[in-house]
């Protein structure tokens, strides 16, 4: 029988609103993290020059991927249960230039008062045994609606340029073999992926002595305005600088 001929249409709509709320929460939730990281990526760029946020990608998961997770854990049909057993329904995925950008950017995040840190697994320094290499994070952030204030789960994935390329051909693969991947291909993407680890090693090396040529510059501007008073005169009394 029809579900809806099994129900009160009072019943029906309030499931129906229910479910909306459901799928809200975490349209929302992904709002409220996304808006922080847009606020870090402008203060970077303002305050230090810099931007270690390459780009950010959201998703809400779909039905049909939810639906195969719950049968999957053998879930009760109950939105508040698969609410608090599942964690990454909703998922934010940050790219940064560097590794080390990636445990800043977390820590920063993680910081904020009001969002709570329930796990983290790091494959960067414990890397999947396919080579695959991220920061995941679930944290739950409150969303305020007009009459309550739901705590949601989201999962961050932070990882870098190299690492993101790497993990989206490994997904292409994996779902073009059904899951299935020739032994040859998977031991090609392990190597691939050491290949990535030490292209990612290399970039952070050549950041590291950028920046340490720019300190000196800096530090050599500096010695100009301090070892250069005559300098330093002329120029305030060109601009009628005066005590």
């Amino acid at each position: 029988m029809d579900i809806e001929k099994q129900l009160s249409k009072e019943a029906l709509d309030a499931m129906r609103r229910k479910v909306t709320r459901f799928g809200m929460a975490y349209k929302f939730a992904l709002e409220e993290i996304s808006t922080k990281v847009r606020i870090l990526q402008e203060e970077f760029r303002l305050v230090h020059d810099y931007n270690p946020i390459e780009h950010v990608n959201t998703r809400v998961k779909s039905a049909e991927s939810l639906i195969r997770k719950v049968q999957r854990k053998d879930l009760p049909w109950s939105l508040d249960v698969i609410q608090e057993n599942i964690k990454d329904i909703a998922g934010i995925r940050i790219v940064s230039s560097f590794e080390s950008d990636i445990y800043r950017i977390a820590e920063m995040i993680q910081a904020q008062s009001d969002v709570e840190v329930i796990e983290v697994k790091d494959y960067i320094k414990n890397p999947k045994p396919n080579g695959y290499k991220s920061l995941h994070i679930i944290v739950k952030i409150p969303v305020f609606m007009s009459d309550r204030v739901t705590d949601v789960y989201v999962e961050m994935q932070i990882r870098t340029i190299a690492m993101e390329f790497w993990a989206s051909l490994e997904h292409k693969i994996y779902y073009k073999y059904d899951k299935q991947i020739p032994e040859h291909l998977t031991n090609q993407l392990k190597e691939a992926a050491d290949s990535v680890s030490d292209l990612d090693r290399k970039m952070e090396q050549i950041n590291h002595e950028i920046n340490i040529l720019k300190e000196s510059d800096t530090a050599g501007e500096h010695e100009n305005i301090v070892f250069n008073p005559r300098e330093l005169m002329i120029k305030m009394i060109n601009n009628n600088i005066t005590e």
